[in-house]
This record gives C-alpha cells, structure tokens and sequence, in this order.
C-alpha cells in the first residue's frame, strides 16, 4: 500500500497498573502483538505509559526509574521480531535531568528519544515539582540499555523507501501551547503527527479536545495520532477517560469508546500521499516561517497491509450530514452570484433553454431564487423552449410546465426547419447522424438564446455542468457558451441532489414536475427517438456513468492522485457496482476526454464556483490543451 502513499498508524491505551512498569511492560506487550497483527506500521502508547502520570513524588523514587527502564528492556526483547514501531511513553533521567519522554523502538532497538516540552504547572497539574522542559536539555544524545540514542524535540523518523512517509512527535501540553511543536515538525516534513497524552477528564473537556487536534491537523495538513491516558490513571481527584483518535487533515477516521477498563486499540490507513498534494497546492504552507536543524533518523516502515482499512465514498461531491443545510448554503451561492451579475446589468432579464432535463432545471431554480432575492417580477425570466429531432412529449411538457408553473415567461421557438436548412446549405443530408447532425442543433439553440437576449435586453444563462466541461460533453460554441453560467461548478451528481431537495421543499404541482424531471433519463435529445417516442440517446450509455466520472474528477482535481490510484480506489468503492474491466474502460474514457476537451474550457464563460473543485481556465484549472494522456494506465 506504500505504492499509493498509504501507512497504517495507531493508537494503544493500555490497562494500567499504577507505579508498576514491568506489569505495564508485559500488557504493552500483547497490544504491541496485537497491533502487529493487523498489520500496523507504527503505533503510540499514551504519555508516561509505563509508570503511569498520577504517580506524583514517585517520580523521585529511584525504584520507579530503574524499573521503568528494565520494563522498556522487557518490551525490546518481546518486540524485536515484529515489523512494527512503537512509540512507548516514560520518565527518563538525563544528565541530571528527569525528563517525560517518548522513546522510539522498533525490532530491539531505540530509534530517538523526544522529550516533552510545555510542562503544566496550573490547576490539577503540577509537572514542574519532577520534571524539566526540553528547553533546558544540554544534550543531544544519551545512553540508555547500551544504546547510544538521539534525543530531542527535532528529531524526524523518515521512512527509507518513501520519504514523505514521516513522522514526529509532541507530548500532551505542547499541543495546548501557544506554538505546539508539531508546527514546525510539519514544516520541515512531518507528515504524521503522534501525541502522547495524558489528559483528565471534565464536563466538556472532551469536545475542546477533539476540537484541538482536529484544527491542529487541518493546520498543519497532517495526520495527528493522539492517545490518551485510560481510566486506570484515575486516582484521588481526578478521572481520565482514555480516549484516543486518528485525524487526518483535521477529518476524523478513527476513534475508540472513552472510560473502557481493558485495553483498546484503535488503528487506520494515513493516505500520505494525500497530505503531500495538499501541502505543495498551499502556497501559505510552503511560505509559512519556521525553525529547521532536524535531525532525520531513517526508519524502516513496514508495508504489510493487503486491504486498506477506510472506505471512500461513492459520491464524493454529496455531502454525508447536514444535507439540507449544505444544499440551500449551494443554491444561495449561486442565485447570489447571479443576483450580484444581474444588479451590475441593472435588472437585466434572464433568457435560458429550458429542456426538460436536470442542468436546465436547477439553473431555472437558481434564476427564480436570485429574482426573488432582487424583488424581481419572474415574468423577466424568459424560458424558451426549442423542440427539436429528438425531443419527446415528455421533456417537452415538463419544461413547459415548469416555466409556466414559476410564472416566467415562455417562449418557443422550433429549431427542426432551420437544422434542415442548415444542413442543406452546408451538403449534409437530412438523414446524417453524424456528430454534425447533433451539433447544428445544439449551435442553432444557442443562436436562438443570444438573439432573444438581444432583443429583450437580457443575458443568456448556461445550464452545463461540472462534469459535462470534465468530459468535454458539450458542442463547442453551442450549449458550451452563455453569458453567465450557473451550473458549472455543480457535478452531475449534485445537480440531481439539488433538484431533489428544492422538489422536497415544493408545492404539490411543483413537487409533481420536478419529480418527473428527476426520473427522466440523462440524454441530450439530439438523435430521434424510438418507435413510441421515448428517449433512445442516453448519455450514460455513450460515455459512462456519471458516478464514475465524478469519482474520478474529485480524486484526480482535489488531491492529484495518479491515475493508477484512482483506479484502486475506484475498485475498492464500486467493487459491488461495477467490475474492475467496466472500471478500467470508462476511466480511459475519462481519461482521454478530459485531456483532449481542455480547449473548451479554455473558452467558457464566467461561471460561479461552489465548491473546491472547478474548471475555470481563470483560476482554477490551467492546463495546455495539448498534454498527452497516452500510457497512464
């Protein structure tokens, strides 16, 4: 899974017996078993794990260091056979020094020591009495079981094969600080973040804890690994949960149940390679300021994960909670854009093609809403309807009524004599069904538009989607060109959700309308259609299913993954859906129509972009119109 950039990381919190480091030793043990059984790469106890936090003055009892040193040799010994690294918090003498530390081992060796660096000495905690700060370390390396090992706060463990699989580490507080460490370990390369905790219990504490490692994550685009003390720490006044969580990029994967009395082990695959695109599209990361003088510590980060252990969605574009809420924040977006053209047009009337299918639909919904907004008459809203070859009945009456049924103006204007014309003029016979024969259609419907909208003063609104521009499923200088268009950040997929939830939120009438449109098949209606006149071009048929196309589009524009990535990816989603030779087939599809239709996004129209993903050659996707796209799979 190294291929794709994917680690498994974890977390351990372990049952513990107060003061007594061999017993806690031999219980790390057999979860540091465990882990390795599920294939985990590298893996964190919580702060102090082998002594526990709560042991107070004992930390000045030579009894309690010296057993906690024989208890990490008990772990080496019982460990060295496993391919897995481990992150083993406890106290350590240093130079004079009593430092909370944790040590990196992995196969009976120690790899680095990181000493903790924001000691709490306010409310419950009072650090400060037995140990020092890493501020106050005068060396950079200490013996410890006859090793001579690095220890520091700057020090990053670098995967040997793959480099942008690092790691680094802080401990509890220096998270809470004003500068937590793990800001600078993310600036020189840290991709993974472990937090060795020891964190009690309150009302509510839980949710600010949360809260914190989630932004934490997110800010330093990482993935941050946080164990924390479990509820056999408690003792006298305070109570410790044990709660342990995986983020990535401040996105929850991974969590365990607080207050369990055995111990838990929680785990997830980090898609690093994810983090590293994010990081080089964020100019404000790679420009931030920060303090370098790392030492690397080269490591050997095992790739032992046959199945990934995260699922990816089938519809990345919709969102999973707070559906409602996310649809009407999309459609203020855009009525609110076409609102903003429309007052700098002094009240200018909307002219569009209304089809009877969804892209037509939703920038409709979208052109009353921003009326509304102005405290405009929808009566300016001209819908023209433009029956054609392959037009139905029931396209046809679905588009009338929904223009009557908002009360804006209709208008209709039948293309088939001038296509003839057309068709005759230039020597293609009436019953070519070429290419050409579709796009005079197309072009005729958008010379119709421009012109009305010169007549009543008016600009054309386009309809074409996100994933229509991806595929290039467009005519160029036909349906591909407006005045203003609103769809063009909208994937299909979402196009669907958003008339959805606007038919939900409708009138009787309205709701039947819209709920016919949503059941029409995708089609373009530029071939006639069958015997019984029902739709016979079915879009999907031609070029695939819009699901896959959309999948493929959010992994390669959000986070440029590599095509053989997404094809894995992909397999593993609609392993239920669709077969991985049908997968294969309609990803070289998309492949080849999104590299070779970039001319015509080169040439679209000032569209309103919703979400992260979009195709406007002005600023978020520039590309030459000539890049290959042989060989990629």
């Amino acid at each position: 899974m190294k291929e794709y950039g994917f680690v498994r990381v974890g977390a351990i919190v372990n049952k513990l017996v107060l003061a007594s480091p061999i017993d806690n030793a031999k219980e790390i043990v057999k979860m540091l078993k465990k882990a390795d059984k599920e294939s985990v790469s590298i893996v964190t106890t919580p702060e102090l794990a082998l002594t526990g936090y709560t042991c107070s003055d004992l930390f000045l009892q030579d009894e309690l260091l010296e057993s906690s040193v024989k208890a990490l040799s008990i772990i080496l010994e019982e460990t060295k056979n496993l391919d897995i690294i481990s992150i083993i918090g406890m106290p350590l003498r240093c130079n004079n020094q009593l430092l909370n530390c944790a040590v990196v081992i992995s196969k009976g060796n120690i790899l680095g020591i990181v000493p903790k660096t924001y000691i709490p000495n306010y409310s419950e905690f009072y650090e400060k009495r037995w140990f020092v700060s890493s501020f106050d370390l005068k060396v950079k390396e200490v013996k410890l079981l006859d090793q001579i090992v690095p220890i520091s706060t700057k020090l990053l463990f670098r995967d040997k094969d793959d480099k942008e699989i690092t790691f680094a580490i802080e401990i509890c507080e220096d998270l809470w600080s004003v500068f937590p460490p793990s800001n600078n370990h993310a600036l020189n390369g840290a991709s993974i973040i472990f937090n060795l905790s020891s964190s009690n219990e309150i009302v509510g504490k839980d949710s600010y804890r949360r809260n914190l490692v989630s932004m934490q994550s997110s800010k330093t685009l990482s993935a941050y690994i946080y164990a924390n003390s479990g509820i056999m720490e408690s003792t006298s006044d305070l109570v410790f949960g044990g709660s342990a969580f995986i983020y990535e990029n401040g996105k929850l994967l991974k969590e365990n149940k607080r207050f369990e009395i055995e111990s838990n082990l929680i785990y997830t695959d980090i898609d690093v390679k994810r983090l590293i695109n994010e990081r080089c599209r964020n100019s404000s990361f790679a420009s931030s300021l920060y303090d370098g003088d790392y030492k690397i510590v080269e490591v050997n980060v095992s790739d032992k994960v046959k199945s990934l252990d995260r699922t990816y969605k089938m519809y990345p574009f919709i969102p999973v909670s707070d559906k409602d809420k996310r649809f009407e924040e999309i459609l203020e977006i855009q009525s609110s854009a076409l609102a903003r053209r429309i007052m700098y047009l002094n009240n200018t009337k909307c002219v569009i093609g209304m089809s009877g299918g969804l892209d037509s639909t939703l920038a409709f919904l979208v052109i009353v809403r921003a009326f509304r907004k102005l405290n405009l008459d929808t009566k300016n809203i001209i819908g023209v309807t433009m029956p054609g070859f392959g037009t139905t009945d029931r396209t046809y009456n679905n588009a009338i009524n929904l223009v009557k049924e908002y009360r804006a103006t209709l208008k209709e204007v039948s293309i088939k004599e001038a296509s003839l014309l057309h068709m005759k003029d230039i020597g293609i016979d009436e019953n070519d069904r070429s290419v050409t024969y579709e796009n005079i259609q197309a072009r005729e419907r958008t010379q119709i538009l421009m012109d009305i909208a010169n007549m009543v003063g008016g600009i054309v609104i386009g309809t074409g989607d996100l994933s229509e521009l991806a595929l290039g499923w467009c005519t160029y200088n036909g349906d591909h060109m407006s005045m203003y268009s609103v769809n063009s950040s909208i994937p299909k997929t979402l196009v669907r959700h958003l008339v959805s939830y606007v038919k939900d939120n409708s009138t009787d009438k309205r709701k039947k309308i819209l709920t016919d449109i949503l059941d029409t098949p995708i089609s373009p209606e530029l071939l006639p259609p069958d015997e019984v006149g029902n739709i016979l071009q079915k879009t999907e048929s031609s070029i695939g299913p819009y699901v896959l196309h959309d999948f493929f589009l959010y992994h390669l524009l959000r986070y440029g993954a590599s095509f053989k990535k997404i094809y894995f990816l992909a397999k593993l989603t609609f392993k239920d859906s669709f077969t991985d030779d049908e997968i294969k087939k309609w990803l070289k599809v998309f492949i080849k129509r999104f590299y070779t239709q970039q001319f015509k996004r080169n040439a679209m129209p000032d569209g309103v972009k919703v979400g992260t993903i979009s195709l406007s050659p002005r600023g978020d996707l520039r590309m030459p119109s000539e890049a290959s796209y042989n060989k990629v799979l």
